[in-house]
């Protein structure tokens, strides 16, 4: 197969941890031919989504890592895949994309994940589908409402609805230190909405990254440990990870939840469970494949080349 790969530059991949890197080493070993481009690769002229694209060898040298051929305007369809892997922030120029994808996919290209689902699917917001799983939640701007939650829950978590890797996140403990503070910090004197939930406890023992590939979970989860009495385990906020079995509840929940997010067009997810309780959903570029394989030996990235492989088929089974 021809796999091409949406990606941020390749020269800023860190190739130890990437999960990217770990896909294409997987999709070359078995033969297919592997290209990447970026977004701003990307155009729309005649009705017609093309991109600059660029045929990727890999040396295997984790420094030097790529060769890149030179670039050429292609149609998107002419590849068996397109790999959405474009990091956050999720912004306008990210929803720009995915209205080009979009298109493109009109025209005959296959993009994993499909990118209407990745639009329709906030990572913050996606929870409240399945607030079975969820600790008490609140989304609001407004201040009267997030101080009733803070009264009502005593100890809270305020994050913003398009953060990443941790960032804005702030917990107010039940003397509410700060809360107002906080509050118009984060909505922007009241401009902006935010989530609040419930503080869990669990979060010593790890904010677990849970994989979802074609509906089914990766049998292992990477807990992100906070450390230095931080309330966040994000690995870019300096927490630990620790790949460990699933939890019967982990199980729960990414049965649950994989089916009905596979049928929606999302191929990979990245479900985020603190204690028993689900926080994010993740469709944008999940990861943890590599640690979870270094210490565990499960192969995820086999798992998912696997999972583009039965997608593709499908496609074409159902196309033709």
């Amino acid at each position: 197969m021809k796999i091409a790969f949406l990606a941020d530059p390749l020269a800023s991949f860190k190739t130890y941890k990437d999960s990217t890197y770990a896909m294409m080493v997987e999709a070359a070993r078995r033969g297919h031919a592997v290209y990447a481009f970026e977004q701003r690769d990307m155009a729309l002229e005649n009705g017609r989504v093309t991109a600059r694209v660029a045929a990727i060898t890999l040396t295997g040298d984790a420094s030097d890592w790529y060769r890149a051929a030179p670039a050429e305007e292609c149609d998107l369809g002419q590849f068996d895949a397109i790999i959405q892997r474009k990091d956050p922030p999720f912004d306008m120029e990210y929803i720009y994309g995915t209205y080009l994808l979009e298109l493109a996919e009109k025209q005959g290209a296959r993009v994993y994940n499909k990118p209407s689902a990745i639009r329709d699917h906030n990572e913050k917001l996606s929870i409240a589908q399945f607030s079975e799983f969820t600790t008490p939640t609140l989304v609001t701007s407004d201040e009267a409402r997030i101080r009733a939650f803070q009264q009502q829950h005593g100890d809270i978590i305020l994050k913003p609805l398009d953060g990443m890797g941790g960032a804005g996140i702030f917990r107010v403990t039940a003397d509410g230190m700060n809360l107002g503070s906080i509050i118009e910090t984060l909505t922007r004197q009241g401009s902006q909405t935010i989530m609040a939930q419930r503080y869990i406890p669990a979060i010593v023992k790890g904010d677990k990254r849970i994989l979802v590939i074609g509906g089914k979970p990766v049998p292992f989860a990477l807990a992100r440990i906070p450390q230095n009495g931080e309330v966040r385990g994000n690995l870019a906020a300096g927490g630990v990870g620790v790949a460990q079995p699933l939890s019967e509840r982990d199980y729960e929940i990414a049965n649950t939840l994989g089916p009905k997010l596979a049928a929606r067009g999302l191929l990979l997810v990245g479900l985020d469970v603190i204690g028993e309780n689900l926080t994010e959903v993740n469709v944008t570029s999940p990861t943890c494949f590599q640690e979870i394989t270094a210490q565990t030996g499960f192969h995820v990235a086999a798992m998912f080349v696997d999972a583009v492989e039965a997608a593709v088929a499908q496609d074409l089974a159902t196309n033709n």
